[in-house]
This record gives structure tokens, C-alpha cells and sequence, in this order.
């Protein structure tokens, strides 16, 4: 699983602007069951590392003036990910992640999320983003 709106097996998920945050909601699955009714971590992790790097790209859209999806477009990997598990995220409800950006330097964006179900805050985190050359992706890759 993970990124990409090309990664069939991947989260799928969407983020989109409220204001200067950035929101997405994705509801886990029974497969994501870390012990008996709470999420596992690394799906956390995931959630707000693909959030944060949709994020970045989303921003460096605003940045440039430019609107999401025009070429060239904007790609960002994650150089750092740091995650604080706040407590323990429960199963089966659907969760919430709100990013904000932090900073914009040249080719680096970081970015801080909130991970929240049912209202709790459950993990924290904070991505370091940086932009990649267009030339490493193939043709309509993603």
C-alpha cells in the first residue's frame, strides 16, 4: 500500500485545502487491525506521510501561482518522517489528517499533521518533502 493515484493497492486517498490546512479522511479497513480493534502504526505513518507529501506538491502549486495538475508538475518524496503516537487510534471509525505547511526553502516543503478519530487527536507528525526532478518519473507515472 501507500501513495500514488496510480498504486492500485495503494490508500487512495484525497487531501484538499480547508483554508491553510490541508484535510483528507480515509476510514481503515479490517486488514489494517494492529491488535484487536485499534489501527496498526505503520498505517498511521502512511496516512500522514502520503497527506504531508500531497500536501507539499499542493503547495508548491500555490507557491508558483499555478493551478493542481498543470505540467510540469509538481513531485515530492519524503527525506524525513517523524510521527508521535498520541494514543491508541481506534478501528473502524473513519480518521481525519490536517496538515499545515510549515516551510518552503528552494526544493524542500515541510509540513506538520494532526491525525484524529472521532475528534481525538491520536498521533502527530512531520514530513520533510523535497521535490524531485520530473525526469525521474516515467511517462504518466505518478
Amino acid at each position: 500500500y501507500g501513495c500514488g493515484r496510480l498504486n492500485r493497492d495503494g490508500l487512495q486517498i484525497k487531501s484538499y485545502w480547508e483554508g491553510e490546512e490541508s484535510v483528507t479522511r480515509f476510514t481503515p479497513r479490517p486488514s489494517h487491525i494492529a491488535i484487536p480493534g485499534y489501527v496498526y502504526g505503520g498505517l498511521i505513518a502512511s496516512l500522514i506521510d502520503c497527506h504531508c507529501t500531497g500536501t507539499a506538491a499542493a503547495a508548491a502549486y500555490r507557491a508558483a501561482g499555478r493551478e493542481m495538475g498543470t505540467e510540469p508538475a509538481f513531485r515530492f518524496v519524503t527525506a524525513s518522517l517523524h510521527v508521535d503516537y498520541l494514543k491508541p487510534t481506534p478501528l473502524g471509525v473513519p480518521l481525519e489528517v490536517r496538515g499545515t505547511v510549515k516551510e518552503i526553502k528552494g526544493r524542500k516543503i515541510v509540513v506538520t499533521a494532526s491525525l484524529s478519530a472521532q475528534g481525538e487527536v491520536c498521533a502527530r507528525g512531520e514530513v520533510v518533502a523535497v521535490e524531485v526532478p520530473e525526469n525521474m518519473f516515467p511517462a504518466g507515472g505518478s
